[in-house]
């Protein structure tokens, strides 16, 4: 009989590994079950998404982390999991809306190890871009000395482009491009709106939370800013591998992200590179009193 670790190809004792081998090996069974459906009925292949998804991370964990508690999305909440000291939180699919859609490719699988109060290991699996990033890889590299392009397990995503008011390249006098801030497509908050404003920015629209997050992490754009309404499945493995890559990772107040609480509501995230934290934090700030 083959080993779930056989199975997935991994060093079940290393939990980075587990993470990033269980979110791409979730990630591939969703890609085989897109193909297989087709353009047939969306409403249905969303469902079948998530449960699959769901009870392949969920039994794969029982087997190989049996005594670890489990917060997933689609799973039913065990409160054991408050008094535990190792909690994987999980999203099976995360951009259900987008999974469902023909073409997209900016949904994606979370796997998030949380420990005695803190993330650390995380994997975000961006199967229809044959993408995984990871902390895996950036603890590998060391946050410092990370490079997007080696550190993603898929295409390269290029280097990473200068902060708001740096130059592109190194062509003397070249002009500063605006800020660019990914939003929710379907409900981009005020405050980004107004955030924009104030800063000259460019709202960027894109589906799940792991997509707009990998997208900060590769350098695509420049900040995530959301606030109206997630949950700690939506952002702890995005926010486990922002992190080990050296990127600020925070509530729209500055506070810090707190895991594994009994109400797993998590409504707003700021994740950008550190030099651009201060800016930001002080324009949602000032935002945030002109809109109330």
């Amino acid at each position: 009989m083959v080993s779930p670790g056989v199975e997935l190809g991994v060093t079940v004792d290393d939990d980075h590994l587990l993470a990033r081998d269980l979110a791409e090996a979730a990630g591939q069974r969703l890609l085989a079950l897109r193909q297989a459906r087709g353009d047939g009925d969306a409403a249905s292949l969303r469902r079948d998404g998530d449960r699959q998804s769901h009870e392949f991370l969920a039994d794969r964990l029982a087997r190989l982390r049996p005594a670890d508690a489990l917060l997933s999305e689609e799973g039913v909440d065990d409160p054991a999991r408050l008094s535990a000291s190792r909690v994987w939180i999980v999203d099976p699919l995360d951009g259900t809306r987008e999974f469902g859609e023909p073409g997209r490719s900016d949904w994606a699988v979370h796997v998030a190890l949380w420990v005695q109060g803190e993330l650390t290991a995380g994997a975000v699996a961006l199967p229809a871009q044959g993408m995984t990033l990871s902390t895996a890889e950036f603890r590998a590299q060391g946050a410092a000395a990370a490079s997007p392009d080696k550190d993603a397990r898929g295409p390269s995503a290029g280097p990473r482009q200068p902060a708001r008011g740096a130059t592109a390249g190194s062509t003397a006098g070249a002009a500063p491009r605006e800020l660019r801030l990914l939003v929710s497509r379907s409900r981009p908050p005020a405050i980004a709106v107004a955030v924009a404003e104030q800063l000259g920015a460019v709202l960027v629209p894109l589906g799940s939370a792991g997509a707009k997050a990998a997208a900060v992490i590769t350098g695509a754009a420049d900040a995530y800013l959301h606030s109206g309404g997630q949950h700690e499945w939506d952002s702890a493995a995005p926010v486990a591998v922002a992190r080990a890559r050296g990127l600020h990772a925070s509530r729209i107040d500055g506070s810090k992200l707190l895991y594994n609480q009994a109400d797993p509501s998590l409504p707003d995230i700021l994740i950008c590179p550190d030099s651009l934290a201060g800016m930001l934090l002080e324009a949602i700030s000032s935002q945030r009193h002109r809109l109330e």
